[in-house]
């Protein structure tokens, strides 16, 4: 069977309709029945999911500020009410929990993620998936032992554009020739100088100590807070102990083309350059390299992350590639694929660019949509336990993101064992695969 065949296959399996056996799932005795969730985060990226989430039992939700859980209630009235997601979780079994949906601040993804995973769970975590290449590793982990039995899915819902799709077509059917690089980027600028000083106390409406959960202490500032809904990661994520800026952000999805077009083992090597480094911010303007081996379609490649305004170079004078904020570039020996979240452009380029060698796939072998991505998640708890960004997927993103991150606080290219999880030429270079915690919080409880 060639690959594209395999390809239509497999999809086609995918898309077909769900055959249970007969055992009950979640107390029920078939896929309709409704799951009981949980969501962490009621306001912002929360609200995104509530029209999803009111076709299921939401009986629990949880948030560090009570306006926001009464925004929350509104929606979902009859929903037990937490501060502390720790005690949510300890109370899963009461609740009759099925799965949890996470939209909570960047820096708690990965420990609520692995709580949930230790206690039987489904999990679906807005993006970033992790903070840490040790986090992301220990949830992967956890998860790769439990793929039998739980459904995860990360929130880089733009997965589900059909572009996706088509851009997976045309780079593995050969429409560029043969793969030789992929490149993704983001334009966002926000500079900080360093983290916000003391100003003022916390609201009697916010837990602020239970907002910076596992993170390092720092004191409390309004200015972290003054962000419009779904927005409001933009006062806080930029600063090391809470996110990772446009890596974990935008990244998640704009590396998500790329990822999902070439099929990657992890990196084998990176490389960064970028603005100074500063031990309290993230860097707005940073370009990293990665070199990935071959697989059993493509030869080696290089894959790069550019953002801040750093960019690939455009294949034609003709291209600016800065109108596209968020974008990705193949490039082959036979033209280049460019793409946004919902088009493409292709660009033969040579004298014998000439497509005949591009055998165009017909209707019936396109992957199929994926449909609403939030409920692929559901319809996986609910059986086959299948969606498009687990964490086995997901994770190995993130973990390349994260790696382009260490190798420009490294200050060099530096060479990374994926099996044992350290990077072999540079010891010094391992400090940055974690960060240190606040005394009693624990990922693995």
């Amino acid at each position: 069977m060639n690959r594209r065949k395999f390809i239509a296959s497999t999809a086609l399996a995918a898309a077909a309709p769900l055959v249970l056996t007969n055992f009950r799932l979640f107390g029920a005795d078939a896929p309709s029945n409704k799951l009981n969730l949980a969501l962490i985060g009621t306001w912002g990226r929360g609200s995104a999911h509530f029209d999803a989430l009111a076709d299921e039992n939401v009986v629990a939700l949880c948030d560090v500020n009570s306006n926001h859980l009464a925004f929350g209630l509104k929606k979902f009235p009859g929903a037990k009410t937490y501060e502390d997601w720790r005690k949510l979780l300890d109370d899963h079994q009461t609740l009759g929990l099925d799965g949890i949906v996470i939209c909570s601040p960047d820096h708690t993804h990965a420990f609520i993620t692995n709580w949930a995973l230790n206690r039987g769970l489904h999990v679906y975590c807005e993006k970033p998936l992790a903070n840490t290449i040790e986090e992301a590793r220990i949830v992967r982990a956890n998860y790769l032992k439990n793929r039998k039995k739980l459904a995860t899915q990360v929130g880089t819902q733009r997965h589900a554009f059909q572009n996706f799709n088509r851009v997976r077509e045309l780079v593995q059917d050969g429409a560029i020739g043969e793969l030789q690089a992929a490149y993704a980027w983001g334009n966002r600028q926000l500079r900080r100088p360093g983290y916000l000083s003391a100003q003022g106390t916390p609201p009697a409406t916010l837990n602020y100590d239970l907002w910076l959960g596992p993170a390092p202490f720092h004191p409390y500032n309004p200015g972290y807070f003054t962000g419009k809904s779904q927005a409001n990661c933009l006062q806080w994520n930029m600063y090391w102990d809470f996110g990772n800026g446009q890596v974990g952000d935008m990244g998640s999805h704009t590396m998500d083309l790329v990822w999902n077009a070439i099929d990657a083992e992890p990196p084998t090597a990176a490389e960064a350059k970028g603005e100074a480094v500063n031990p309290e911010v993230s860097p707005v303007t940073l370009e990293t390299h990665f070199e990935h081996p071959a697989n059993s379609w493509r030869g080696p490649i290089k894959v790069g992350w550019y953002q801040g305004g750093a960019l690939p170079k455009s294949p034609r004078d003709y291209i600016d590639l800065n109108k596209i904020d968020h974008g990705a570039m193949f490039k082959g020996t036979k033209g280049f694929l460019i793409a946004g979240f919902e088009n493409r452009i292709l660009i033969p380029y040579g004298d014998d660019a000439d497509l005949t060698y591009y055998k165009r796939r017909t209707k019936n072998e396109l992957v199929p949509p994926l449909g609403h991505f939030q409920k692929e998640w559901f319809n996986a708890c609910k059986g086959n336990l299948k969606t498009s960004c687990d964490f086995d997927y997901a994770g190995q993103m993130i973990q390349q993101m994260l790696l382009g991150l260490v190798a420009y606080r490294a200050g060099q290219r530096i060479e990374w064992d994926a099996t044992a999880g350290r990077v072999t030429n540079f010891a010094e270079a391992n400090q940055y695969l974690s960060k240190p915690y606040r005394e009693g919080w624990t990922i693995n409880g």
